[in-house]
């Protein structure tokens, strides 16, 4: 008889981080998703045969519907019965491990993807840290996305349980032959490169702590001396978290070399890496953020700040004693929320052509080894089959 396997996360566009594996999982789990309601559960029940559960879970502080949510959840696990639960995201994490943890699952997971507490302040970290604490103290499995989530765990007197990175880092892995210069991702990369323009490249949400205010203001500056220069933005506006100013929004609207592409997909996503000189990666803070490894996979260097998950991405130096900017075999890395720094390493791209092209040609190869796709979904898989 096949162990069961309840896979939860907070919102069901994250199924996506697992919904890749679940043909190879399914072969030796009865594997059931767990979510909040949302078109991917659907997709994933009538395309992969997963059975799946829904649960409303709100991403953010909610007493009554949270309790709700929890009361819901130990009905599940009783009636279900699991042998392991496990769960990625926030809120789903702290709901599902405190279910579980009541109704006696053996053994239960939490993946940490990002944490929100160190770049909180006052109450609100407060109550973060406390929320990870009960996770922690309900889970008894932790696995933390990659060595600098690792640390904060640690350091910030999360928890002293024993955590386990697998793999060098990240959940989803990246599928090299669909990142790639096919003829297709190259005959539609022709229609957004803008030739003798050098292009800069971004790619996720359009918000404050993506550093998208720093990113624009320190765009605007570069432009300002040299003209054939162009800012590529892919990614929805948030408006009602956490929005970016007000200058930097007239700005991009008012700047015609800032290009706002809206939220891509697929190869039209793939295209826009295509078309790029470079990926700028500004974050406040991530777990593992699967743009910068996406851009690698692409050969692009990458600029991103040194926060978690990014540093782990550009690595191995190659530090130029002659420059202002820390300078690695695949990118740059520099302080976040820091526009000046950002500035001079979006110049040193521009104006070293021999050391961005070394870059570029590092920057596949090191994807490759570290994070393709098949590699990290063998980790989590050995990691299943020594815990059950």
């Amino acid at each position: 008889m096949k162990k069961k396997i309840i896979r939860a996360c907070t919102v069901s566009m994250s199924v996506g981080f697992v919904k890749g594996m679940l043909p190879d999982l399914t072969k030796k789990y009865e594997v059931v998703l767990l979510s909040s309601p949302g078109p991917e559960m659907e997709d994933a029940k009538e395309k992969l045969g997963v059975r799946t559960i829904e649960v409303a879970m709100e991403r953010h502080i909610s007493l009554v519907k949270d309790l709700v949510a929890l009361f819901k959840l130990i009905r599940i696990f009783k009636r279900e019965k699991p042998d392991m639960v496990h769960s990625m995201t926030p809120k789903a994490g702290l709901l599902c491990m405190v279910a579980a943890w009541m109704t006696r699952v053996p053994v239960r997971i939490h993946t940490f993807t990002g944490l929100v507490w160190p770049t909180a302040k006052g109450l609100q970290r407060w109550i973060l840290k406390m929320t990870d604490r009960i996770t922690c103290s309900c889970a008894t499995h932790i696995i933390p996305e990659g060595q600098g989530v690792l640390n904060d765990l640690k350091t910030g007197g999360i928890t002293s349980k024993e955590l386990k990175v697998l793999g060098y880092g990240n959940v989803r892995g990246i599928d090299m032959t669909r990142f790639s210069h096919r003829l297709e991702i190259i005959e539609k990369a022709r229609q957004i490169r803008k030739n003798d323009v050098f292009t800069f490249l971004f790619v996720g949400r359009i918000v404050g702590d993506k550093g998208i205010n720093e990113l624009v203001e320190a765009f605007i500056r570069l432009h300002s001396e040299y003209n054939k220069v162009r800012l590529l933005l892919v990614g929805f506006f948030e408006e009602n978290i956490d929005p970016i100013l007000p200058v930097t929004k007239t700005q991009i609207e008012n700047t015609p070399s800032i290009i706002a592409a809206g939220e891509q997909l697929g190869d039209d996503l793939i295209a826009h890496y295509a078309a790029a000189d470079c990926f700028v990666f500004p974050s406040y803070r991530e777990g593992f953020p699967n743009t910068v490894m996406e851009a690698g996979a692409m050969g692009l260097p990458c600029i991103v700040t040194d926060i978690n998950g990014s540093r782990e991405i550009i690595t191995s130096n190659i530090d130029d004693d002659n420059s202002t900017v820390a300078i690695k075999a695949n990118g740059i890395i520099v302080p976040s929320k820091n526009v000046e720094m950002l500035y001079e390493a979006m110049k040193f791209m521009i104006t070293n052509k021999e050391k961005r092209e070394a870059m570029a040609a590092n920057a596949r190869p090191m994807i490759e080894k570290r994070f393709e796709q098949g590699f990290v979904r063998k980790c989590l898989y050995d990691y299943y089959e020594e815990i059950l």
